[in-house]
């Protein structure tokens, strides 16, 4: 099964976001960057990303549409008040729920 998360956050802007946190979200990016296109890895991340910056919710004529999907999750992750660590298990959950999706 093939999984195409181009639908929401762009997964080319990973690594792009590496900055955005400290040290162990650095390895996340890192990782996830390295992962393969199709990994339920990615697809994970993205679904992560497309919950922190409400990517569904996005239209083409908004200010975040505007400038940029870029920006908009640097902006998302910059605004998320919790812990890196918090963070990650954020992206954990996403990642058992892709897993699982995958298993259906």
């Amino acid at each position: 099964m093939t999984i195409s998360p181009q639908l929401l956050f762009p997964p080319s802007l990973i690594p792009a976001l590496k900055d955005a946190r400290g040290a162990a979200w650095r390895t996340l990016v890192e990782e996830t960057a390295r992962a393969e296109e199709d990994s339920p890895q990615k697809a994970a991340f993205v679904l992560l990303m497309a919950r922190l910056a409400n990517c569904a919710a996005c239209k083409a004529d908004t200010y975040r549409a505007l400038h940029g999907c870029e920006k908009c999750s640097l902006r998302a992750l910059r605004h998320y008040r919790d812990s890196d660590e918090a963070l990650i298990e954020e992206y954990r959950q996403a990642l058992r729920e892709v897993e699982a999706y995958i298993r259906r």
